[in-house]
């Protein structure tokens, strides 16, 4: 280095041997480097370039032939020799590692080049065994650049002419500085309708591109307003650039860059002129509508399309004083960085003062802190000035909004004649009042910030920046407090104000809002369908059938189709009733369309708009197994597909994007040009491959061209033209149905590592700010890694470390960090269980199963980055350089396996890898539960189902009731015969009924020895509650009979409470649907002419359902029902005519005690309706509904007393509406 010795300053010197001039690197002059009087953080070593220089390394070396040198130091650099900036590295990281000895040296390269003239180095850690010892070195070359400093008044005009010629890519780039937040640094127009401005505001840089209506020059149309940056007023160089592209701009801050889509009005840049200046200056009629302010501070580098504006403009227009240098005022501010930060300065020693003033300005993100403390020496008393909530308080005075918005706030303190004012940013914010009954003076001593330890605090210490402080309206020199010739501090770092804006860029993902103090930010994820520190996870699942096997039904759910992804969730119908679970997405049209000849045009076309976004649907189409679109075309002298002429008369357009023309019709293969029935050789034409196709003059009603549309190449349906549609007589009519998908590729995608030593690799995980990972596992292993990536040194692992315990491990560069998940009971029950973690720049989560979420916070100023550069491997053995397998690896099934929302086909890779097999059986352990009401599980190779065939219920968890609604008099079934040989122990009645009639018989089992068993509704007005039931079990043969007598124990359980009847009766062989009525007892009798009109449901006795199987399964059936069977909706609405009716369950035990039977049982539900024919046709005609809960059909054991449970399918989602059936 050529510098000289007074190049080289510091804060102290240990001796004239020992000071900065003796720093420069491997010189042995001295005591051969540096060292301060005193070995502490508050020393530094500044180095004058002489001129700005673009620094590229800077090397550091210790203290020859000494124990002293530096292990680690902050950078600094400053134009000025004021106003420090600290270097920070990548991750915000700002300590640089030091040396080791006292004479290696140690370079490092700045990532990014500063330009500087002024270098200063804080030591942070020195050798323990020695002291601050320093030489020092920087590298660069001289910088050249064309400055010009505007005052707040002046400006400057460029006038481009001629205009430049149109490029294929126009930019505006400029460097600036400011202590001012508000301002316009940028007007350019042309004569055209449009122009573009950057304005600062609050410290942030607004592009503003606005359309002015032509003829109306007071007419504005905003198009685009757009923000980046944050505390661009710190008196620091800043980077812009705009460059326009022809559909978007890209704007850039500094780092930062924000792309933005601009309208077709905007293509092209015709700027005539460009201006430095408030937009009202010299271009007339545009005004700003942002602060009514002209730029105050500096600008270099100006350049429009290659052009340097600040180099010619020395020639051109000028206006107000504008000079071609940067001259700026030097404001010392300082920064209060944590809780034991405070200054102290002497206050007014003149004890006959009777006025006294503070001021200051802050700016902090904190809404509370400390910021001025004095005594009141006469009264024994404090003055507290503080922030609370973000407004100013004294004492019990308060003042002031808002003041922790990052901005410089000025405050000041006015004591004089009795009054007290605090005034917030000089009378623009708020001043208040007071008229204490005391005289208020600052004493001997202040402190800002905070206070000594042996000064008692009740309020938060102050963390943010303090500048231009005053005291009785001096200013205070802070460079005298900064060498120790006035007051005192701790924890200061003057000459510099510290503050980092930790929402700009945002961390915060989806939509998040971002909000942050001192050491911190946070994200306020409400209403955007995330969540997590950053807002990064999605709350809700990926497919339907995600939602299904949580068990839920059918209804609206909002599907993610990719998780964490950019694609934003789709409120989805899921349709549940069958055993597929089908994502159905509608569209503008789905009904029936007609078709007329219309004069002018010779096409129709119509166009589908669906109800989910362009990426959601391409999503949903690709991870689901398979996806149908019905399409159906009805005609009458109206072609299709083929003409005589030739010309294709009709066509369609799907599939991803913009779609494809389509020349196929439903149920034909793509390209075909046929109809299903051409493939089918079926249509009417056999010369032809549609039906509409042979041109007929009659209605092709039933004989239409309809079929599905199953390819997903060509879904969806995205328009339809039709051309044989204008000759007279022509008319059609179409429908293009919803799309239906079913099947998600990604829920059942799983693995199964039948060896310790077993593993899948693929690609390095990309997940440097935000990492989700989530699974599902089973095992028996008590231990074992699921995946592992690794980096140079960082590293992401998932590992099960005990049989009870998950632990989630990584390193970014701040050392490993452990987040665990302890379960109360084994993991290694060969069951699944869901792992969800997450990493983002906060703090790291990890939730098992349903158990609460275990998180870890990150450092606050730590590396961010998670940098791997290995394979990812699943299920693998943790393996280091010796080889040598530290912890073995995972045995046993691994599925769904989602890493940032997308999911990793461990199928496909399992068929090519030995020790791992494709796929994992094994679902109902973990999933039979969702099967209810007797409902049985059965395995799938990727799936389970139920099999509702001894339950009375139907749908996918057996959760719908089989229910019908008896309208027909004297309905009646003939004798079935069940089971030849079942042998009972014990007989299970229950069913579910509405009605609003009493006395009503509800439910008869008869034998062929006129033995019954009936269930029957009290009349209304009785002494016993109109709705208890009375059960009957009686023998016309008793004498016949009589000395064999059973007894027999009727557990009866009505709204949950269970009554106990016990009564003898004779043994029973078998049973018989056709009980002649003149045969029953007179009450019977009399209740069977009046029949029952309601609603019945899940009917079952013991093992047979037989309305169940009546209405589902009509052939073959063993029960024989006469007169019509109609179906209806069930559900409870103002139409249901049984809509103010409650549905009742009723189930009943009937228990063996002393004698076992066996014979053939039949089983009838006595349905009859004794109303008149009229009113059965109007009840017929009604079709009401009535909706039905799910009964947990009652298990027989040998015991009175059973259980009993009723319970609603509610979950998560609304319920489906269940089928009804008219007998």
């Amino acid at each position: 280095s050529n510098l000289l010795p007074l190049s080289f300053r510091s804060s102290s010197q240990l001796s004239g041997s020992h000071g900065p001039g003796f720093a420069k690197l491997n010189r042995r002059e001295g005591a051969g480097g540096w060292s301060p009087l005193s070995s502490d953080r508050y020393q530094w070593l500044e180095v004058d370039l002489g001129g700005r220089t673009q620094i590229t390394a800077v090397s550091t070396q210790g203290r020859y032939g000494s124990s002293d040198w530096l292990t680690a130091y902050l950078l600094m650099f400053s134009d000025t020799g004021h106003n420090w900036k600290q270097h920070r590295q990548e991750d915000s990281i700002g300590a640089f590692p030091g040396n080791s000895n006292a004479d290696s040296v140690v370079q490092h390269k700045l990532q990014h080049p500063v330009i500087t003239r002024y270098v200063r180095l804080i030591p942070l850690d020195w050798n323990p065994n020695g002291r601050i010892g320093l030489r020092l070195e920087t590298y660069g070359c001289p910088y050249n650049s064309d400055v010009v400093s505007l005052d707040g008044q002046s400006s400057l005009l460029y006038r481009l002419s001629p205009r430049p010629k149109q490029m294929t890519k126009e930019s505006i780039s400029l460097i600036f500085k400011t202590l001012k937040n508000s301002g316009t640094l940028l007007h350019a127009e042309g004569q055209s309708a449009h122009s573009l401005t950057l304005e600062l505001e609050k410290g942030k840089l607004l592009l503003l591109l606005r359309q002015e209506h032509l003829g109306s020059a007071q007419e504005v149309n905003y198009h685009h307003l757009v923000s980046l940056g944050s505390l661009l007023d710190d008196q620091h160089w800043h980077h812009v650039a705009v460059e326009h592209h022809s559909t978007h701009l890209n704007l850039t801050v500094d780092k930062s860059t924000l792309w933005v889509q601009i309208p077709p009005t905007f293509t092209h840049w015709d700027h005539s002129q460009v201006c430095f200046c408030l937009t009202e200056q010299g271009l007339g009629s545009r005004r700003s509508i942002g602060p009514n302010r002209n730029f105050h501070g500096c600008l270099e580098n100006l350049v429009y399309n290659g052009v340097n504006l600040v180099d010619l403009a020395k020639q051109k227009d000028q206006r107000g004083n504008v000079t071609f240098s940067c001259a700026e005022p030097v404001f010392v501010a300082m920064t209060f960085t944590g809780p034991q930060s405070f200054l102290w300065l002497p206050g007014v020693t003149e004890l006959s003062s009777t006025a006294t003033s503070v001021g200051l300005q802050f700016r902090t993100w904190n809404k509370a802190g400390l910021l001025l403390t004095f005594n009141l020496p006469k009264q024994g008393a404090v003055v507290w000035l503080y922030l609370s909530r973000a407004r100013l308080h004294l004492q019990i005075l308060k003042s002031g909004s808002a003041l922790n918005d990052g901005q410089w706030h000025s405050v000041e303190l006015i004591s004089r004649q009795g009054h007290l004012t605090v005034s917030v940013d000089e009378g623009e914010g708020a001043t208040a009042h007071a008229s204490p009954p005391f005289l208020v003076t600052t004493g001997s001593q202040l402190f800002f910030g905070g206070s000594s330890q042996d000064c008692m605090n009740p309020f938060k210490a102050f963390q943010g920046c303090m500048r231009l402080l005053t005291v009785d309206n001096q200013p205070v020199d802070l460079i005298m407090v900064q060498q120790r010739l006035m007051g005192n501090y701790s924890n200061l770092q003057i000459d510099m104000c510290g503050i980092i804006d930790r929402c700009s860029p945002s961390h915060c993902e989806h939509g998040g809002s971002c909000s942050q103090s001192w050491s911190t930010f946070h994200c306020n994820c409400s209403s955007t369908g995330y969540s997590g520190a950053t807002c990064h996870s999605s709350i809700f699942e990926q497919s339907c059938e995600a939602y299904k096997h949580k068990g839920n039904m059918s209804g609206y759910y909002y599907i993610d189709v990719d998780g964490s992804g950019h694609i934003r969730p789709q409120l989805i119908y899921c349709d549940m009733t069958e055993d597929k679970t089908w994502m159905v997405i509608q569209h503008n049209n789905t009904d029936l369309t007609t078709v007329r000849p219309s004069p002018g045009k010779n096409q129709h076309m119509a166009h589908f708009e669906y109800t989910a976004e362009e990426k959601q649907l391409a999503a949903v189409i690709g991870q689901s197994e398979h996806c149908e679109q019905e399409l159906t075309y009805h005609c009458r002298k109206s072609r299709l597909l083929n003409t005589p002429d030739g010309p294709l008369p009709s066509w369609w357009v799907g599939g991803p994007g913009a779609g494809q023309v389509q020349t196929y019709w439903g149920g034909a293969p793509p390209g075909s040009q046929q109809c299903s029935c051409g493939l089918q050789e079926n249509c009417v034409d056999p010369k032809h491959y549609c039906n509409c196709d042979a041109d007929r003059t009659e209605w092709y009603g039933q004989a239409n061209d309809s079929g599905l549309l199953t390819h997903k190449e060509t879904l969806p349906v995205r328009s339809l033209v039709l051309g044989d549609v204008q000759r007279p007589g022509s008319e059609s009519a179409y429908r293009v149905g919803p799309l239906r998908c079913h099947g998600d590729e990604n829920v059942w995608n799983a693995a199964f590592f039948d060896k310790e030593t077993s593993y899948l690799h693929f690609p390095t995980f990309h997940g440097e700010l935000s990492a989700d990972i989530s699974f599902l596992f089973k095992t028996t292993s008590s231990s074992g890694i699921f995946l592992e990536n690794l980096g140079i040194k960082d590293f992401i692992r998932i590992e099960l470390s005990s049989s009870t315990e998950v632990l989630f491990s990584f390193d970014v560069g701040n050392g490993p960090l452990e987040v665990r998940v302890k379960a109360g009971s084994p993991l290694n029950d060969n069951r699944w269980h869901r792992i969800r973690a997450e990493r983002n720049v906060k703090e790291a989560s990890l939730r098992l199963d349903e158990l609460p979420t275990a998180t870890q916070e990150a450092p606050a100023d730590g590396h961010i980055h998670l940098q791997l550069n290995s394979q990812l491997f699943i299920g693998v053995p943790r393996l280091w350089k010796q080889y040598l397998y530290t912890q073995k690896g995972f045995r046993g099934c691994i599925r769904s396996l989602q890493l940032n929302g997308v999911t990793l086909d461990l199928e496909e890779r399992a068929k090519i890898t030995p020790g791992v097999q494709a796929g994992c059986p094994g679902h109902c352990s973990s999933y039979g539960s969702l099967c209810q009401n007797q409902g049985r599980c059965v395995e799938r190779p990727n799936s389970f189902s139920c099999d509702c065939g001894p339950s009375a219920y139907t749908g996918a968890f057996c959760e719908r009731g089989t229910q019908g609604l008896s309208l027909i008099s004297h309905s009646s079934a003939l004798p079935s015969s069940i089971s030849s040989d079942m042998t009972l122990r014990a007989e299970n009645v229950s069913l579910s009924f509405r009605t609003s009639q009493s006395p009503a018989l509800l439910l008869y089992v008869g034998s062929y020895h006129r033995e019954y068993l009936a269930l029957l509704l009290n009349k209304h007005g009785e002494h016993l509650d109109p709705l208890t039931f009375m059960l009957f079990l009686k023998s016309a043969f008793r004498d016949r009979l009589r000395n064999r007598v059973l007894k027999r124990c009727y557990a009866f359980l009505y709204r949950h409470s269970a009554i106990d009847i016990c009564v003898r009766v004779s043994e029973v062989k078998s049973f018989s649907f056709s009980p002649d009525s003149g045969e029953l007892d007179p009450e019977l009798s009399q209740l069977a002419s009046l029949g029952f009109t309601g609603c019945l449901s899940a009917v079952l006795f013991n093992s047979i359902s037989p309305l169940k199987a009546a209405l589902l399964h009509p052939v073959p059936s063993p029960v024989i029902v006469t007169g019509p069977l109609v179906q209806s909706i069930c559900g409870s609405n103002s139409a249901n005519p049984y809509a103010a009716e409650t549905t009742h369950h009723l189930s009943a035990a009937i228990t063996c005690h002393f004698l076992c039977f066996a014979g053939v049982i039949a089983v009838v539900i006595f349905v009859t309706v004794s109303a008149l024919a009229i009113m059965a046709r109007v009840l017929y005609r009604r079709k009401g509904t009535c909706q039905s809960q799910e009964v947990k059909t009652v298990k027989p054991e040998d015991s009175p007393e059973l259980a009993f449970s009723s319970q609603t399918s509610s979950q998560n989602g609304p319920s489906e509406n269940q089928k009804e059936y008219f007998i």
